[in-house]
């Protein structure tokens, strides 16, 4: 088994360390999903605005944690699912493998992990070391107390027939360790101190055709437990942090359990993920990226991002601009905190302008659009509109962004020969709800005129070139037939009741504008539900939609929660802040204000929060809009 560490937080397995390849040797699959992984390693690791004083880092070490089983199971067995934000005492990925060479294949797991680190500033005084908080040194740098972390990585590489036997268990351990760094001036010392961590992996197949098997990959921590009293934050020092699996081999094809094949679908449910869930990664079937954080087949890391700002659900730009924002105290103590926040400031502070400028947004394709079939007697043919492309011209771009579908503009001309309104085929939001963009009320028409024709002058007979006006003619009766029927006026349409959705008010400030939040209060508004009105305190089901919701909400259908706050966002739609009944870690979750967010038509009242008669805040109760996850907060943190 290989197993190595590289300095600067980047792990990679000894063999092979940082060297080039020789020419006849293939570069490494596992390379394809480096970025990708590393950005899992240390996914909340430090978060904005990056200081130890922080609320938000003072709670850390949330995603892949394995402590000893008998503290993380002192009051309970632990609960199975896929979410790796719950803490465990060991972690399982299951997935199906086709096999492309039998006889010789190969299976090549690695394991990767932070150990934690206690970073203790001590100072000198009468010839003796004292632990302080806070140090600050001649040359006026300041050192802090902190806790970091050393990546781990461990690699085993097995014949699949030996698997399919026996299998196969590896010892996964991250040796104690003391460094010490004096200070200058004799003014004191940074001690850096590391607990033994100790686990298995165990490797497992099994057959379930001539080329297909189940394997199955269980990392346990297996090392001793401390007291079962003993604060999270002390057991942490025992805990493999961030854990996440790498699975490759020769001769061997991995099958996506996001999207099976119909023909493996029923197998591919059949595996058993537990804290983790793997997904394809890289450009082939050949690599299997198991993490605690449920990603995508086939992640990546957006090449306009310069570095890892440890919060990859948050928007680079954003973050960026508020880094920048940062006062220069604020920024002294963030460099004191952990150098991985000391590197974020070094390169948000030197960002050249076009490194910046690339954060704000990508074209992923740029295709010609698709041409548009006309009504019959309604739009202009192409070869004789006026100003037509060329032979072999390309249509307008159509502009496609990251999990979206194409947009393009569509103009629809009406009989008459004018354009009507423009109008967009239906958007694909990244849920994958299909919404169809229209002008808002009041939006002039776009109209095309004329060629030769002055504006505000209408032709008095059709221009050449473009649609006449269609005029029907009358239609002539046929002896002996029944007249036509005349159409019956349509029927009445009743409005739905009032209640149902309070009208959004029309004397409320843009939202831009001074004023737009008076009168709104997020822990004391309602909304009406079901004709109960919610609002904080009251208990809901979650029912999220069953096309175009969140991944992760959709594991939370059925459960049962509280109503924290009631949002109104800038679009004028409403979301609901609720904690979890069952979650652990509720209270913690309010205390720094970390939520999931739903609509109101994805909740079910479980008791009365008042009369439907009470007052609530002047905003729609269900108005149509993306969905946020607990990452998307309505309010940026700024703490």
């Amino acid at each position: 088994m290989a197993e190595g560490l590289a300095e600067g937080g980047t792990a990679r397995a000894a063999a092979g360390g940082g060297e080039d390849l020789p020419p006849d040797r293939t570069p490494d699959p596992f390379e394809q999903v480096s970025a990708v992984a590393d950005a899992v390693l240390y996914e909340g690791y430090l978060l904005y605005p990056y200081r130890r004083s922080s609320a938000k880092n003072r709670v850390r070490w949330q995603f892949g944690v394995l402590f000893p089983r008998d503290w993380v199971e002192a009051d309970g067995p632990v609960v199975p699912g896929v979410s790796g934000s719950a803490d465990s005492w060991y972690q399982q990925t299951e997935c199906l493998l086709r096999i492309r060479q039998p006889g010789s294949a190969s299976v090549r797991v690695r394991i990767r992990h932070l150990q934690m680190q206690r970073k203790q500033v001590e100072e000198t005084r009468e010839g003796r070391h004292h632990a302080v908080e806070s140090l600050r040194t001649a040359d006026g740098t300041t050192h802090l107390t902190f806790d970091e972390a050393v990546p781990r990585e461990h690699e085993v590489e097995v014949p699949l027939d030996e698997l399919l036997q026996d299998g196969h268990t590896v010892p996964v351990a991250a040796p104690a360790g003391v460094d010490v760094e004096p200070l200058p001036g004799d003014a004191g010392r940074v001690v850096r101190h590391r607990d033994e961590v100790r686990a298995d992996t165990t490797v497992t197949a099994e057959r379930l055709s001539d080329d297909l098997c189940r394997l199955r990959v269980r990392t346990t921590n297996t090392g001793p437990a401390p007291d079962p009293r003993t604060a999270r934050d002390e057991a942490l020092r025992r805990a493999l942090i961030a854990t996440h699996t790498l699975i490759g081999g020769d001769g061997v094809e991995f099958v996506s359990l996001t999207d099976p094949p119909t023909d493996l679908s029923a197998l591919a449910r059949s595996c058993r993920n537990e804290f983790t869930f793997p997904v394809l990664g890289g450009d082939d079937g050949h690599v299997l990226l198991s993490a605690p954080i449920i990603l995508p087949d086939h992640p990546q890391v957006a090449p306009e991002s310069p570095g890892d700002l440890h919060d990859a659900a948050e928007i680079d730009e954003i973050l960026t601009l508020r880094t920048m924002l940062l006062t220069d105290e604020e920024k002294r103590e963030a460099r004191a905190t952990d150098p991985r926040a000391a590197a974020i400031l070094d390169r948000v502070d030197t960002m050249p302008q076009e490194v910046f400028e690339r954060l704000h947004g990508a074209v992923r394709s740029l295709a010609p659009a698709a041409a548009v079939s006309p009504s019959p007697g309604a739009a202009v043919p192409a070869s004789s509109a006026p100003g037509a492309a060329a032979p072999g011209a390309l249509a307008p771009a159509t502009l496609t962004l990251a999990g979206a579908a194409p947009m393009t503009p569509v103009l629809a001309t009406s009989a008459a020969g004018a354009a009507a309104p423009m109008t967009s085929a239906p958007v694909t939001s990244a849920r994958g709800t299909a919404v169809p963009v229209t002008p808002a009320p009041g939006t002039p028409t776009l109209v095309t005129p004329a060629p030769g024709v002055p504006d505000g002058v209408t032709p008095a007979a059709p221009v050449p070139g473009t649609a006449a006006p269609v005029t029907p003619a009358p239609a002539t009766p046929v002896p002996g037939a029944p007249a036509p029927a005349t159409p019956a006026p349509p029927a009445p349409v009743t409005p739905a009741p009032p209640e149902s959705v309070p009208p959004a008010p029309t004397d409320r400030p843009a939202w831009w504008q001074e004023g737009a939040d008076d009168g709104l209060s997020p822990a004391t508004d309602t909304v009406l539900v079901d004709g109960v009105r919610l609002g904080g305190g009251s208990r809901v089901r979650l029912r999220p939609r069953g096309r175009g919701a969140d991944a992760q909400d959709m594991f939370l259908d059925g459960r049962t929660a509280e109503v924290a706050a009631v949002f109104h966002d800038v679009d004028g739609s409403v979301h609901l802040a609720v904690t979890l009944d069952d979650d652990p870690a509720a209270e913690l979750h309010t205390w720094y204000g970390r939520f999931h967010y739903f609509r109101p038509d994805e909740l079910e009242p479980i008791e009365p929060a008042g009369s439907p008669d009470e007052p609530s805040a002047p905003a729609p109760a269900a108005a149509k809009a993306l969905h946020m996850t607990d990452s998307e907060t309505p309010a940026a943190e700024a703490e």
